[in-house]
């Protein structure tokens, strides 16, 4: 009796362990003169090897410094389950090497992030076709601050019925808040009378006066920040 008490009492502990909201991004840069061999091979390789908790979803980035880029996300999984994978073995690796990394310049990233549910207007897997990814840098000791931001930038979200999605950058370089607009409407969502300015949604769904509060939070607590637009390619994304 004890065994099985000691047995329930254990089991929101394990599925709180077992939370699939890691996501891991690589980018890709191929030679100019070799995209179509590229895309041929990447598309080959992530059917054949990236499939279940190791799906690939490839974007091609269309704005911004990373721009001619390729971004390809693998998840979501668990921390766990990323502990347990090893290495993917002489054959998957090969089979990059000789048919995919041959391609590539010597430009590349990896990061991981992980999803924040409390933060976000949209479940983690309700994806869409079109995103923006606006970065955003804390300085030296303001993450809270940062996370207030994006707190009191949800509210306008909910408002305006926007769909982003919010993750924290993990070991990945410097401290970042990632956040995703999910394009559900495509780029019309983009025009300038879609939605309402800003600084008035803003002062509607957190109070009279609060822009400037957050330009002034900004300035305060941000180092950086820089978006990009990116499209996803399902022709090139596992099955």
């Amino acid at each position: 009796m004890k065994k099985l008490l000691f047995l329930i009492l254990l089991i929101p502990v394990l599925g709180i362990s077992q939370t699939k909201n890691v996501v891991n991004t690589n980018r890709y840069f191929p030679k100019a003169d070799k995209i179509l061999e590229f895309e041929k091979a990447l598309t080959a390789h992530a059917q054949k090897y990236h499939t279940g908790d190791w799906k690939w979803r490839v974007f091609e980035i269309q704005s911004g410094p990373d721009a001619g880029g390729y971004h390809v996300t693998e998840g979501p999984t668990s921390w766990e389950a990323s502990d347990t994978r090893g290495n993917l073995g002489a054959v998957h690796n090969t089979d990059w090497n000789k048919t995919v990394a041959i391609y590539l310049t010597d430009r590349g990233s990896s990061s991981y992030s992980v999803f924040v549910d409390s933060l976000s207007t949209v479940q983690l897997t309700d994806y869409s076709d079109k995103i923006i990814i606006n970065h955003m840098y804390p300085k030296v000791g303001m993450f809270g601050g940062v996370i207030n931001i994006v707190k009191n930038l949800k509210n306008v979200w909910k408002a305006s019925n926007e769909s982003v999605a919010v993750y924290q950058a993990i070991n990945s370089g410097e401290p970042q808040i990632i956040y995703v607009t999910r394009l559900k409407g495509g780029l019309k969502e983009l025009a300038g009378g879609y939605r309402k300015p800003l600084p008035e949604r803003y002062n509607a769904a957190n109070g009279a006066g609060s822009f400037d509060t957050y330009l002034a939070d900004l300035a305060k607590y941000v180092e950086s920040r820089w978006s990009e637009l990116l499209f996803y390619r399902a022709d090139l994304s596992s099955k």
